[in-house]
Order: C-alpha cells, then sequence, then structure tokens
C-alpha cells in the first residue's frame, strides 16, 4: 500500500487534452468545408469522450456488487466489463470522426455515442449513490 500523498500533475491530462484539441481540430475542418453541424456533432462527440477520460482519471475502485460474485472472479469480471465498455466506446468514436471527415452520414454514430455517454452518466450517478 503506498502512502505517499497522490501526485498532481499535468501529464494526467495530457490524453484528455489531446483529444479535445483534436475535437476542435476536426471541427475545424468541417466548418472549413461547409459542414458546421457536423462539426459540431463530432466536437460534441469528442468533448464528451474527453470529459469520460479526464473523469476516469478520478474515479476511485467501483465495489463489487453481488451481481459478479465475490472475490477474484468478480474483480476479472468487472475488468473485462470495464474493458469491454472502453474499446466500444474508443471504436465509436474513432468511427464516428473517420466518418464525418469522408463526408459521411454520422446519425447512427451520433446517437450510438450518445447513448453511450447517457448510459455511463446514469450509472455513474446510480453508483455514486450506493444504489
Amino acid at each position: 500500500m503506498w502512502i505517499a500523498p497522490e501526485r498532481r500533475s499535468l501529464s494526467r491530462w495530457i490524453v484528455p487534452g489531446v483529444v479535445l484539441a483534436a475535437g476542435v481540430v476536426v471541427a475545424a475542418v468541417l466548418a472549413a468545408d461547409g459542414r458546421r453541424e457536423t462539426g459540431l456533432v463530432a466536437l460534441a462527440v469528442l468533448a464528451g469522450y474527453a470529459g469520460h477520460l479526464g473523469y476516469r482519471r478520478h474515479e476511485p475502485a467501483l465495489p463489487v456488487s453481488e451481481t459478479f460474485g465475490n472475490g477474484h472472479r468478480a474483480r476479472a469480471h468487472l475488468k473485462a466489463a470495464a474493458m469491454t465498455g472502453d474499446t466500444v466506446t474508443a471504436a465509436l468514436v474513432a468511427a464516428l470522426v473517420v466518418q464525418a471527415l469522408r463526408g459521411a452520414d454520422i446519425t447512427p454514430y451520433a446517437w450510438l455515442a450518445a447513448l453511450a455517454g447517457g448510459t455511463y452518466l446514469l450509472s455513474v450517478l446510480v453508483a455514486g449513490r450506493g444504489l
């Protein structure tokens, strides 16, 4: 167990900052191409993803519920579920950006990103209350 105070350095924010900067760049490129609405949607999705990454920096270890069982298998299942969600979310955000830059329709990806963000926000609120 590490007893030293937690280091609060700028390096913790590099990845969320890069994601947010990428959102600004993608929005600017799309706006310059005359697709302002698509650029705003892409910026909103990337800003939400950056917020998710920034929040996860401070996320405490979640208590394991009875749904996952208990012990090592429960922790493994919880980590696997979190890794799956993170991977699918990153792939969804990447697909939205690629489709936006190609000039294709991003509506399905935007709805899926909104569903993922809403689900995560709801689960954080419910888990935070200990329900």
